[in-house]
């Protein structure tokens, strides 16, 4: 049970950390951003990572999409030839509309992360 829990503080402490005092960002995904009459729909093209290599933080007026997309252990002994596709560490930050936003659901599938977004009163 400690173990659990301090698990749980080491991660919150890592991802403030990397929220308030990025170092290195490393690529980008591609995002969509669309408002509902609720709230907001974010679309994070993110092919290739799952879903537990990725944290949001919700806060500032934005929300951060960090993770990493790692290469596929089957591809590890194989000689790259060319390689287009991004890996390692990845960060997006997007600035929200003005107001509170809460995340309600969040999905990854498809290639896509899709992250629901109500606003609050």
């Amino acid at each position: 049970m400690w173990v659990d829990a301090l698990a749980a503080l080491a991660r919150v402490d890592r991802l403030h950390h990397e929220f308030f005092h990025p170092a290195s960002r490393g690529w980008e995904p591609p995002v969509d951003l669309l408002e509902t009459t609720e709230g907001l729909i974010l679309v994070v093209a993110l092919p290739g990572v799952l879903a537990a290599d990725v944290d949001l933080l919700i806060g500032g007026g934005q929300i951060a999409v960090i993770g990493i997309r790692r290469l596929p252990a089957a591809h590890a002994p194989a000689r790259i030839l060319r390689m287009e596709l991004p890996h390692g560490r990845f960060e997006r930050r997007v600035a929200l509309p003005p107001g509170a936003y809460e995340v309600v659901r969040s999905a990854l599938a498809d290639g896509c992360l899709t992250v629901i977004l109500r606003k609050l009163s």
